[in-house]
């Protein structure tokens, strides 16, 4: 069967990176639109060249395999298809403890030791990523009413998706040790930040025809 994905981080490293992620997008729009737009794994694989791939939020596989409790196999060849894995703020998925799925908050850390357990295994390098929605605490109202205007019961406990100081990542990741925070929310951006070329996402000249 197909795997559709849709919660994945794409990062655009290069120019053939930028052709492909914007033919993906197109593809996913166009011929896999359900509801949402979805692109199959093998239309990745086969467009992936330039791509570099995260493992997302809690709505990508990885997570979700996760708390759903998957198997150590199932997870590492889960892992093996991303060329990051992410993990992020507890308070993100606070709603997780809200809703019953995970006991607590400690629960929720576990998570996050566990992939990072799992990038140290496959030699995956593990980011901490803020998931950011807006700049500022105070901004989440607005998150608030565009999430009640589509009907969601929870709009008003929003996560905190504010961007964070680098300073503030790392007290956020501090229970993984000084050494392993400082690699997840420093090293390992900057190490991904600088497999990207400077890119336009449109070329700068406007290419107007030119009619006689």
């Amino acid at each position: 069967p197909l795997i559709y994905y849709l919660g994945e981080t794409w990062l655009a490293k290069n120019q053939t990176g930028v052709t492909n992620l914007y033919r993906l997008v197109s593809e996913g729009h166009l011929h896999y639109f359900h509801r949402t737009p979805r692109i199959p794994r093998g239309l990745i694989q086969k467009y992936r060249e330039g791509i570099i791939v995260g493992s997302a939020c809690e709505s990508g596989e990885l997570y979700r395999a996760l708390v759903n409790g998957a198997s150590q196999e199932k997870l590492e060849k889960m892992a093996r298809f991303y060329d990051y894995l992410e993990i992020q703020p507890a308070g993100n998925n606070a709603f997780l403890v809200r809703e019953g799925r995970l006991a607590s908050m400690d629960e929720v850390r576990a998570l996050n030791r566990r992939i990072v357990e799992l990038g140290d295994k496959l030699n995956i390098p593990v980011a901490a990523t803020g998931d950011v929605h807006f700049l500022e605490p105070t901004d989440a109202i607005f998150r608030a009413i565009l999430m009640d205007t589509k009907g969601f019961d929870d709009a008003e406990d929003q996560a905190p998706l504010f961007l964070r100081t680098t300073e503030e990542m790392l007290r956020e990741f501090e229970y993984l040790g000084s050494e392993k925070a400082e690699e997840v929310v420093i090293e390992n951006t900057n190490l991904i930040a600088d497999m990207c070329e400077t890119l336009r996402p449109v070329p700068h000249n406007l290419f107007a025809p030119s009619i006689e």
